[in-house]
């Protein structure tokens, strides 16, 4: 179909790459080749069995219509408790939204504030959808590149730096997805020292990866260190990593009401309320025991261990320890120019490295241009340790030979 046929809204935007290279991996497996999929970001254990009783019983109980658009009375009340108890922040009940997963609640966070000419200040390595998501606004991204040498994390410098007059939002990740960076307690206090100068700029703090923490320090997010920010941040998480729930297609939002009603129209008009059995499940999950938390973040521990000294035992490639989440991201530089000395791959770039992996060694990967930063690689070690194993020993031997 040509372009001309197709709006210029679509237009700025592309497939998500992470999906797209699982969808290419799956489709490769299908036709019978022995495939290892690195890419997708979702844990490999089973949503725990209390939280899919509740699910079956509010089946059970006909729970089966429509609910409030921004979601149930209880499972708003739940995430209120939940800001409370894990995090010490207050919301009223109009200040909470339950979205179609947590992209949604950035995607209609960013229609609610966003327009032709603001800027949106995002950290690159960045998770694949924010720059996408501020371009169909018509909004233009800032990448602000923080590389492996500043152990992926914006400095307030950089911050200060990339704030105009045109600045709107900034966004925050952390654990970061692609690469498991966490900012300290100290780093948020010099951050939000930073905009606290800048009264115009929202702030979305993604905390989706808030309970795999790979680490022994808390979490911080930006608004518990300084709460002067409140009016300004717009927290964002939900339940699909901790519990295991990302088919659930859950995720949540608070912030300022105004901001919240907002973004409550939008869903209106677009998917309504989310699944009613979902959030169901998810209040089961928040009002439930964190039990089921440790085994699965014990063992991404464990394979992040070996991950770490596995990859940087290959020639070329160099990964630095993660703090949360179950990615590495690994810098990958060297190997992409000896597998393009070599002939091995026709560009030097991380698009024919992670084509090149795939097709001679079948396994997948994310490429960092992915995430805005080139040479650089993502491996999601939320899968067993033999896959893991089987799949860095195929690894090296593609760069080794």
């Amino acid at each position: 179909m040509s372009k001309k046929l197709l709006s210029s809204c679509v237009n700025r935007i592309e497939e998500s790459p992470t999906l797209a290279i699982t969808a290419k991996a799956i489709k490769l497996k299908s036709e019978g080749k022995d495939i290892i999929a690195l890419a997708a970001g979702e844990p490999d254990f089973d949503t725990p069995d209390f939280i899919k009783d509740a699910a079956i019983q509010a089946i059970k109980d006909g729970f089966t219509k429509y609910t409030a658009v921004a979601g149930t009375v209880s499972l708003r009340q739940a995430i209120v408790e939940k800001f409370k108890s894990d995090n010490g922040l207050d919301y009223m009940l109009n200040e909470v939204i339950v979205g179609v997963g947590g992209k949604q609640c950035i995607f209609n966070l960013c229609l609610a504030i966003l327009e032709m000419g603001d800027e949106v200040v995002i950290p690159a390595p960045y998770w694949v959808s924010y720059a996408d998501i501020v371009q169909l606004t018509g909004a233009k991204p800032i990448i602000v590149t923080c590389d492996i040498s500043q152990q992926f994390k914006i400095t307030p410098s950089q911050l200060e730096e990339s704030i105009t007059d045109a600045t709107k939002l900034v966004f925050l990740n952390s654990p970061s997805n692609p690469t498991g960076a966490v900012y300290s307690k100290d780093e948020l206090r010099s951050l939000a020292d930073i905009l606290l100068k800048h009264p115009h700029v929202y702030i979305g703090t993604d905390d989706i990866y808030e309970h795999i923490n790979l680490g022994d320090n808390p979490f911080y997010n930006i608004l518990m260190v300084e709460p002067k920010l409140k009016d300004r941040v717009i927290v964002l998480n939900g339940v699909s990593k901790a519990y295991s729930m990302t088919g659930w297609r859950i995720g949540f939002a608070a912030g300022p009401k105004e901001i919240i009603s907002a973004m409550s129209k939008l869903q209106s008009q677009s998917t309504s309320n989310p699944t009613s059995i979902s959030q169901v499940a998810a209040e089961a999950a928040l009002r439930g025991s964190r039990d089921c938390i440790i085994p699965m973040v014990k063992a991404f521990k464990e394979r992040h261990e070996y991950v770490l000294d596995a990859l940087n035992d290959i020639n070329g490639v160099k990964c630095i320890p993660a703090e949360g989440a179950f990615y590495a991201f690994c810098d990958a530089h060297e190997a992409i120019d000896q597998l393009y000395e070599s002939r091995k791959i026709d560009q030097k770039n991380d698009l024919a490295f992670a084509d090149y992996l795939l097709e001679s060694q079948g396994v997948a990967v994310v490429p960092g241009s992915a995430f805005g930063l080139d040479g650089y690689f993502r491996i999601s070690f939320a899968t067993s340790m033999d896959n893991l194993v089987e799949a860095i020993k195929r690894i090296k031997k593609a760069i080794e030979g």
